[in-house]
């Protein structure tokens, strides 16, 4: 492989807003794993935010990189799976496609196919286009992967549009999307660094605390909190999990819970199956986690605490929820599902759709 822009590169980074910057471009914020592709004729590999390659798990993109991309390119975009009928991502399916055997690596490119959301363009044939503004980069991209490609390669949609990329952000996340990303038309393309706004929905829940698990500096010290909600049956379902103290907040906390502390016996969820359920979510797979110790403490469910999730995905939060407060006034029995927003299901078809509208 010799290309102007060489493996690995870490790709540039968001840092989270409040709301978007005017006067920027704006494209949806994909639910994948970050991927930055280089083909140089037959050859392809597939980089990682964290510099892993993951050209191995994924083949069929292999493939569709020599078939829909320039013959030599660096390509920034992220890998994504849908759901079975299509209509909106599915990270869980993604992250099953991280596995170590090849046998089942090839079978899930088959049941599970990864497609590859493109939105930046690093190098294409002997140029290196990093020190490019971005809204030129971007109109190489625009060049050379036309918005309507069929296959297994899709251009992001983009907007100058400030009150479009708003009404994107709410109408996006039925098909699996989690926000936006601001992108100031004149930035070169600066690895590592977070150069880019990204703007994501934040909710709040008030869950039951029915567990925790040590931190690794001690056993008498929290590490996390683990957070149940209560279905229309009575059962107690694991959604996530709280672990944003500081470090004499944890030892306050451990104190406070060991009061609570019960038996496996008679706690109100399936405790043996939330051990696995809980496995800590990778950026890029929750496999490369593998031997992390799962173990917890149960707790009686009386304590209730309110956490700002952004949204829930397979009936659990995506991501590590936020502490805001105890919530001593909330019976645990009140904390249910119903209190959740659901968005409003968006085809992720038009998504793939959606023009470029500026840039």
């Amino acid at each position: 492989m010799d290309l102007p822009v060489m493996p690995p590169v870490k790709p540039m980074l968001a840092k989270p807003a409040a709301s978007l910057p005017p006067g920027w471009l704006y494209d949806p914020k994909w639910d994948g794993f970050r991927s930055i592709v280089f083909r140089d004729g037959d050859e392809v590999e597939l980089g990682s935010r964290n510099e892993k390659p993951m050209t191995r798990y994924f083949p069929e993109l292999v493939e569709a990189a020599r078939a829909e991309l320039p013959p030599r390119c660096v390509v920034d975009g992220e890998i994504v799976v849908s759901s079975p009928d299509g209509s909106r991502l599915d990270f869980d399916a993604l992250g099953q496609r991280i596995h170590p055997a090849d046998s089942r690596v090839r079978m899930l490119s088959e049941a599970t196919p990864a497609a590859f959301v493109a939105f930046d363009l690093l190098a294409l044939g002997d140029d290196d286009l990093t020190g490019m503004p971005f809204r030129e980069r971007r109109g190489r991209l625009e060049s050379v992967l036309p918005s309507t490609s069929a296959g297994s390669i899709h251009l992001s949609p983009l907007t100058d549009d400030l009150e479009l990329a708003m009404r994107w952000f709410t109408d996006f996340e039925g098909a699996g999307l989690d926000g936006m990303i601001g992108k100031d038309p004149e930035a070169v393309y600066e690895p590592n660094k977070r150069i880019l706004t990204k703007l994501k929905h934040t909710r709040t829940a008030d869950c039951v605390v029915a567990g925790y698990r040590t931190h690794k500096s001690g056993d008498d010290v929290i590490g996390s909190l683990l957070l149940g909600l209560f279905t229309g049956e009575g059962r107690l379902a694991h959604v996530g999990v709280s672990s944003s103290f500081t470090m004499a907040r944890r030892r306050e906390l451990f104190t406070e819970l060991q009061p609570l502390v019960a038996d496996f016996e008679g706690h109100p969820w399936d405790w043996a199956s939330q051990l696995q359920a809980d496995t800590p979510r990778k950026s890029e797979g929750s496999r490369w986690a593998a031997g992390k110790d799962l173990s917890f403490t149960p707790l009686r469910p009386e304590r209730v605490v309110e956490v700002k999730y952004d949204y829930l995905e397979g009936g659990r939060f995506r991501h590590t929820a936020h502490f805001q407060r105890w919530r001593e006034d909330r019976e645990p029995a009140s904390c249910t599902f119903e209190q959740l927003d659901q968005p409003v299901d968006y085809p992720l078809a038009d998504v793939l759709g959606a023009p470029v509208t500026g840039r």
